[in-house]
């Protein structure tokens, strides 16, 4: 009985795995299979609309700022929400209610009403500050709260952080010692999946940047959209991958920081 029920598991996942697969994968095949048709029906397939993403200097410099924007996205995440609410669930448990309620809010407001927002606040930024693509990072930080917040909560949740860090504070740590080699060690699988969610939805941002007026990946896509569709169509494929390519990265990065840190506790 154990053995059929095995295998029906097993033949259970394997059903499921192929249909999402298919799912996925074949929305991806006819972006590429459109992107690389040739003028003609009986003409070859022509990779031009990849190739030609790279010489246009429109196109490299959104790619660029999207890059740049999910790094120093991830980077004021980490910095502005971690030590919060590490030291929340320290010294100030009482506020972590109003802390989560917080951090959630974003996602009960629309992004148009957020953008309305934003407007006037960006206009005093374009005039005294910095008409800069990368000052969307301020607004990036309030997109990503509260998928961020519920990651690091889950990582929190998982250690008992008030008895490592009291163990740490009586052989003579100091509070920084205790947040950032004590603690942010034993959430690291917490700490990249929160990197995770942020990178994917700053590189998957349309709606604020296109109406803040500013230029990222997906709004050159929508742009391009209306005058070369199989190049446009060639980028979409290039973001998916490069989203993946990222995710890949950060899934990894944090796997071997987990193997690591039981190596260390053996």
């Amino acid at each position: 009985m154990n053995r059929r029920r095995r295998r029906r598991l097993a033949a259970f996942k394997t059903v499921v795995y192929a249909v999402l697969g298919l799912f996925f994968l074949l929305p991806i095949a006819a972006m590429v299979e459109f992107a690389t048709r040739g003028v003609g029906l009986s003409s070859p397939r022509t990779l031009t609309a990849f190739t030609s993403i790279g010489s246009d200097p429109e196109l490299v410099d959104a790619i660029t700022a999207s890059l740049e924007l999910a790094v120093l996205t991830s980077v004021g995440m980490l910095a502005l929400l971690l030590p919060t609410m590490i030291w929340v669930r320290l010294r100030l448990p009482r506020m972590a209610r109003p802390v989560e309620l917080v951090c959630l809010t974003p996602l009960t407001v629309p992004a148009i009403v957020l953008v309305v927002g934003f407007a006037p606040l960006y206009q005093w930024i374009e005039i005294n500050v910095s008409d800069s693509i990368l000052t969307l990072t301020f607004a990036y930080l309030i997109l990503v709260l509260p998928y961020c917040y519920r990651a690091l909560d889950a990582g929190l949740s998982a250690v008992d952080i008030r008895i490592l860090s009291e163990a740490a504070r009586s052989l003579g740590a100091s509070w920084g010692t205790v947040m950032w080699r004590i603690i942010v060690p034993n959430m690291s699988s917490a700490v990249s999946n929160a990197c995770l969610l942020c990178v994917a939805v700053v590189l998957g941002e349309f709606t604020v940047a296109n109406l803040l007026n500013f230029e990222n990946l997906q709004v050159a896509i929508s742009i391009l959209g209306t005058g070369n569709a199989s190049v446009s169509i060639a980028l979409a494929v290039l973001s998916l991958i490069l989203v993946f390519f990222f995710l890949l990265i950060l899934s990894f990065l944090g796997r071997a920081l987990s193997r690591r840190r039981g190596a260390a506790r053996a």
